[in-house]
């Protein structure tokens, strides 16, 4: 999620600039521990899942967030390297409500991936609208390639190996990643794909898209509380797990395994 207008300066950049942060890399290690956990069978499965896929989606929101950040500083916006969202840090997207509250509450009680975190964009120092609205573009692009490259094994029909909780577990977190970019697409003020639109529209439409947009993904959460737009909402999911080859039988297992307390 990329949002915000914050002042731009262009100064010398340190290389820690743009060097994976120690915590990001902490959280790599972690998904890659617990997958084998999790492939092995080792301890507790259900706590292994939770720790894999909790770590993959963490993992998976930093690359989100990165894109944002690499595509605006490519296009104009220095000042994203010293705000520290090159380095991947999980901690540098940090909103309290959009980073933590909403997309662990949505994970635990709905099994849907909400994107947190906020990249904040000196649009004025981009250079032009093509690259503005591209900027919001690789953030759900990132979560759907994503899904992809997580579901190619069982397009290569490599899911015969180690704990059937692993092959759920990944495709719980594939799961995850459409959701995330389906949410994300939506053309909503203050929402990746109503902000993709920005850019384009008349300064009167985009002083109303400003007034909405700080209520944006609220409202798309309500909207999801309601029975009929959240079975549609996932009707389209599935259509779409279907097309890149998604397991659905699959994702229901994965979510089990994942609540533990339940």
């Amino acid at each position: 999620m990329a949002f915000g207008r914050s002042p731009g300066h262009v100064a010398g950049l340190p290389r820690e600039a743009f060097r994976p942060s120690p915590i990001f890399l902490g959280i790599v290690a972690l998904f890659i521990v617990s997958g084998w956990m999790t492939w092995t069978g080792f301890g507790n499965v259900q706590i292994d899942v939770f720790l894999f896929v909790a770590a993959g989606w963490t993992v998976s929101l930093c690359l989100h967030e990165y894109a944002h950040a690499l595509v605006a500083y490519k296009g104009g916006d220095h000042d994203v390297a010293h705000r520290g969202y090159l380095t991947l840090d999980p901690m540098k997207y940090a909103h309290p409500l959009l980073s933590f509250v909403l997309p662990v509450v949505f994970l635990l009680i709905g099994g849907i991936g909400l994107p947190g975190g906020a990249v904040w964009v000196n649009h004025g120092a981009i250079r032009n609208r093509f690259t503005d609205s591209l900027i919001s573009f690789v953030g759900p692009a990132t979560n759907m390639v994503l899904a992809v490259v997580l579901v190619v094994p069982f397009a290569l029909g490599l899911d015969t190996g180690g704990d059937p909780a692993f092959w759920a577990a990944l495709a719980f977190l594939a799961f995850l990643q459409l959701t995330a970019s389906i949410l994300n697409f939506v053309p909503m003020p203050g929402v990746d794909g109503g902000n993709l639109l920005f850019p384009w529209l008349s300064p009167q439409w985009q002083r109303g898209f400003n007034h909405v947009a700080p209520y944006g993904m609220l409202l798309l959460i309500a909207l999801l509380w309601s029975p009929v737009i959240n079975a549609w909402f996932f009707e389209v999911v599935f259509a779409f797990g279907d097309v890149i080859g998604l397991p659905s039988s699959l994702v229901g297992d994965g979510l089990d395994l994942f609540r533990f307390w339940s």
